[in-house]
């Protein structure tokens, strides 16, 4: 049963980030709303870089922060971050797929060196560490959308852009 619920939660929220990355506009990527915030480009390398954290949930028993870039170089076109978004979505769904519930309840550790960040059983660092993290981003990719002007896709219902 709990392998049924994530696979419903997983499918439906990669499903609604897809929506938001087929709607960049490829002409703002280097756009960013403050000094401190990424570009709309590295926002959504990012977004798309999360399936690798996720993928790595079901691959390795702890991920290891410290031994990965710190920000990947942005991706330069829509076609790119949807193309490596759909292979990762693959990726992941198969490693899904073969997983079993006891491999869902066995412990996952996120560490920078040696700093232990969080030590969970995997489906619970899916949902926090790879699916909420993958929300909140999805959100401020939306939030950018808005402060372009330009229409931001409903992912509950419609959005107020797709009102009738």
């Amino acid at each position: 049963m709990v392998k049924q619920l994530i696979i419903g939660d997983v499918s439906r929220e990669l499903a609604n980030t897809r929506r938001i990355l087929e709607s960049l506009p490829e002409e703002h990527l280097a756009w960013k709303p403050h000094e401190k915030s990424m570009t709309l480009g590295g926002l959504a390398t990012h977004l798309v870089n999360l399936l690798n954290w996720e993928i790595a949930i079901f691959q390795y028993p702890e991920f290891d922060l410290s031994t990965v870039p710190l920000r990947r170089e942005a991706l330069g076109r829509r076609a790119d971050f949807l193309e490596e978004f759909d292979a990762n979505v693959n990726k992941l769904e198969n490693l899904i797929a073969e997983c079993d519930e006891k491999m869902l309840g066995e412990e996952w550790t996120l560490r920078h060196g040696d700093h232990i960040i969080l030590r969970e059983p995997r489906a619970i660092a899916l949902r926090t560490f790879g699916l909420s993290h993958m929300i909140h981003h999805r959100a401020q990719l939306g939030v950018y959308l808005r402060l372009l002007d330009l229409p931001v896709p409903g992912f509950y219902g419609p959005s107020a852009d797709e009102q009738a």
